[in-house]
C-alpha cells in the first residue's frame, strides 16, 4: 500500500491521479490532500478519500474549509510552511508534486530533502532550480519519478539501460493548435483560441505553453536535470500524432520509443506505481487509427519561446529561472488579454537581458531573480499594445 500525499489535488494532473487512486484502492491510500484555493473541491476529495490531512495556502480559504470538514477526524492546516512541513511525514511514502509554476518548488525540495520518493508533474521545479534540486535528491537518497509524458517516455526507455550509453533523447511536440501557422497569423490569435489543444487535456497554463512551444522548452532544461544530459544530447522534433511521447537514441545508433494514446493518466499512474506496472482499463493504441505517423522540425523562427528556452538552458545560472518567472506573468496576462500572443515572447526576450546573470544561484538568488524579472514583466505588460 503506498500512501500518497498529492499537492495540488484539485488541478488537472491531481484529479486524474485521484482517479488512478480510486481505481486501485489496494494499492494505494490518501495520506494528504492540498489546494491554493478550491476549498469547495478539496472539501469533497477529503469526505471522498479520507487523508489524514488536507492543506489549503489561501488563507482566506481557511475557515470554509475547516468548517466544511469539522464533522470529519481530517486534520485541517493552511499556508506553504504547513505544506512543507506534511511532506516530510513520515507517514507519507509518495509525493505526487502536482502544484503549477515556482509555487511547487519549496514543497518538492522539501520532500526531497526528507528523501521521499517524488512524482514530479511540476516542471518548473526542475526548469527554476535543476541543479540544486538533484544534488539534494543525491544527497538525501530521494527518488524522482516523472509524470509529464514525455519524460515518463524517457524514464521507461532508460530502464535497464547503462545511462551512460545515451547518445541523445528526443522529445516529441504536438505543435499545439498553431502548427504551421506563421506570425502574421499569430498577431491576431486570442487566449480562447490557443487555449484548444488538438490532443491534449490539460490546465489553462500549460495549454498555453504548448501553444507557443515553451511547453517544449521548460521539457528540454528539465530533462537535462532529470537525465543528467549535456546540453546538446537533447532534441526536439514535431510529431502532431502526439503517439510517440518522446525517444532514447543510444551509442549503437538504436532507438527506442514509449508509445500509447494522450491520456495523463498513463503517466501518472506509472509514476505512483513504479516499479510496478498496473492494469487499467484505458484505451489502447490502434494503428488503423493511424494511418500515418509524421514528424518535422519545430519552427523556431515564429514559435520563439522554443528558441529562448533553448538559449536559457546553454547559458544556465539563473538564466531558466528569469525566463520562467518571465512566461508565467505573460502568460497570466495573456489569458487576460492583456498583452498578444506574439508580444509574450517579446517580453521574455527583453527580462532575459536585463536581469544580472548568477552562474551558481542559492535559493535565495533564485527568488529574487524570480521577483525581479516578474516585475520587468509586469512593466512591459503595462505598457503594451494592448493594454486596457
Amino acid at each position: 500500500m503506498t500512501r500518497l500525499a498529492i499537492l495540488g489535488s484539485t488541478g488537472s494532473i491531481g484529479t486524474q491521479a485521484l482517479d488512478v487512486v480510486a481505481a486501485h484502492p489496494s494499492l494505494f491510500e490518501v495520506e494528504v490532500l492540498s489546494a491554493h484555493s478550491n476549498d469547495t473541491l478539496l472539501a469533497e476529495q477529503a469526505r471522498k478519500f479520507m487523508p489524514n490531512a488536507v492543506i489549503i495556502t489561501d488563507e482566506s480559504k481557511y475557515a470554509s474549509l475547516k468548517n466544511a470538514l469539522a464533522d470529519l477526524p481530517i486534520k485541517v492546516f493552511v499556508g506553504t510552511d504547513a505544506l512543507n512541513d506534511v511532506v516530510k511525514w513520515e507517514s507519507v511514502d509518495t509525493v505526487l508534486a502536482a502544484i503549477v509554476g515556482i509555487a511547487g518548488l519549496p514543497s518538492t525540495l522539501s520532500a526531497v530533502q526528507a528523501g521521499k520518493r517524488v512524482a514530479l508533474a511540476n516542471k518548473e521545479t526542475l526548469v527554476v532550480a535543476g541543479d540544486l534540486v538533484m544534488r539534494t535528491a543525491q544527497e538525501s537518497g530521494a527518488v524522482i519519478i516523472p509524470v509529464d509524458s514525455e519524460h515518463s517516455a524517457i524514464f521507461q526507455c532508460l530502464v535497464g539501460e547503462d545511462p551512460e550509453k545515451v547518445e541523445k533523447v528526443i522529445l516529441t511536440a504536438s505543435g499545439g493548435p498553431f502548427l504551421g501557422r506563421k506570425p502574421n497569423y499569430l498577431v491576431n490569435v486570442k487566449a480562447s483560441h490557443a487555449l484548444q489543444h488538438p490532443n491534449w487535456t490539460m490546465g489553462a497554463k500549460i495549454t498555453i505553453d504548448s501553444a507557443t512551444l515553451m511547453n517544449k522548452g521548460l521539457e528540454m532544461i528539465e530533462a537535462k536535470w532529470l537525465f543528467g544530459l549535456k546540453n546538446e544530447q537533447i532534441e526536439v522534433v514535431v510529431h502532431p500524432q502526439s503517439i510517440i511521447h518522446s525517444m532514447v537514441q543510444f551509442v549503437d545508433g538504436s532507438l527506442k520509443a514509449q508509445m500509447g494514446l494522450p491520456d495523463m493518466k498513463l503517466p501518472i499512474q506509472y509514476a505512483i506505481a513504479y516499479p510496478q506496472r498496473i492494469d487499467n482499463s484505458y484505451k489502447r493504441v490502434d494503428f488503423r487509427d493511424f494511418q500515418k505517423l509524421t514528424f518535422e522540425q519545430p519552427d523556431y523562427k515564429t514559435f520563439r519561446n522554443l528558441a529562448l528556452a533553448k538559449e536559457a538552458m546553454f547559458r544556465g545560472g539563473n538564466i531558466p529561472c528569469v525566463m520562467n518567472a518571465a512566461n508565467e506573468l505573460v502568460v497570466h496576462s495573456f489569458l487576460q488579454n492583456k498583452i498578444s500572443f506574439i508580444e509574450m515572447s517579446d517580453a521574455i526576450e527583453i527580462v532575459m537581458s536585463k536581469v544580472s546573470y548568477i552562474e551558481y544561484p542559492t535559493l535565495e538568488d533564485y527568488n529574487n531573480s524570480d521577483h525581479e524579472a516578474r516585475i520587468y514583466a509586469a512593466e512591459l505588460v503595462k505598457h503594451s499594445q494592448l493594454s486596457h
